[in-house]
């Protein structure tokens, strides 16, 4: 059972209680796929200087944000970790010279219990999160997907949880789901033509390459969980494409 690896913008936290055009494709992407054994996420909102796993048995649903209704806060996602994968992934990333460490305290940031609550909702499913070493590069990002692209074999489904593009400071919080801002087009239009593609090269120097970069992605922790995504699959999907508040992209792609 091969399993893809997706790339998820996964947006506002907020698509938990409006799910917007994201929350269906997400639904029906998940009952497409055969079910996962596990889930490995790496997430934007899990940045170390270090290479870390978790490894709890039971993490936490951690709501690392603020400024949201309530109803937000009340929201859980009690799946289960899997320690012994975690084990397993470390072994690998070790043995690749990657060093990696477990992390048994780490809880689910909404970078993975968001997207992952509107395509599992039972919560049934084991999750194991990789830290983001944001500072390292893109290479060290796409090493990390091709280093554990055999997990897909074994039925795991391996998940980037980022965002096409993530400039919050130009957002437009009254614009339509057809207001997109030109710059914020080109940027995503040029990436998905590389992927297309296979044009690793450009990709992993996109801060130089691809027209408004810096706009796009200020700090660019939203855009590497793409690397690891891309690293672990191969042929290229769009599985949507969209932008929310005329800046924020809201694509998500497989890897077959």
């Amino acid at each position: 059972m091969l399993m893809p690896s997706l790339f998820i913008s996964h947006g506002s936290p907020m698509i938990a209680l409006m799910p917007g055009e994201t929350g269906p494709v997400l639904t029906r992407l998940a009952a497409q796929l055969p079910r996962p054994k596990a889930i490995v996420v790496v997430s934007a909102h899990w940045e170390s200087n270090d290479l870390r796993i978790s490894s709890g048995s039971q993490p936490a649903t951690w709501h690392d944000f603020g400024g949201f209704p309530q109803a937000l806060y009340e929201l859980q996602y009690p799946a289960p970790g899997q320690p012994q994968l975690a084990a397993d992934i470390a072994q690998r990333l070790n043995e690749a010279g990657l060093p990696a460490t477990l992390d048994a305290q780490r809880p689910f940031d909404h970078g993975t219990w968001v997207p992952l609550r509107l395509m599992y909702p039972q919560a049934d499913i084991p999750v194991v999160q990789i830290s983001l070493p944001s500072q390292h590069g893109t290479e060290l990002i796409l090493r990390i997907g091709e280093v554990l692209q055999d997990l897909r074999a074994e039925g795991i489904l391996l998940i980037g949880s980022g965002s096409i593009t993530h400039n919050l400071r130009d957002m437009d919080r009254y614009a339509g789901p057809d207001s997109v801002e030109p710059w914020a087009q080109a940027f995503r239009d040029w990436v998905v033509e590389k992927l297309d593609r296979r044009d690793t090269s450009a990709l992993l120097n996109y801060r130089q390459l691809a027209p408004n970069a810096v706009r796009s992605h200020p700090t660019d922790e939203h855009f590497l969980p793409l690397y690891f995504a891309m690293g672990a699959g191969r042929d290229f999907k769009v599985e949507h494409t969209g932008f929310a508040f005329g800046t924020l992209g809201m694509d998500i792609y497989s890897f077959a």
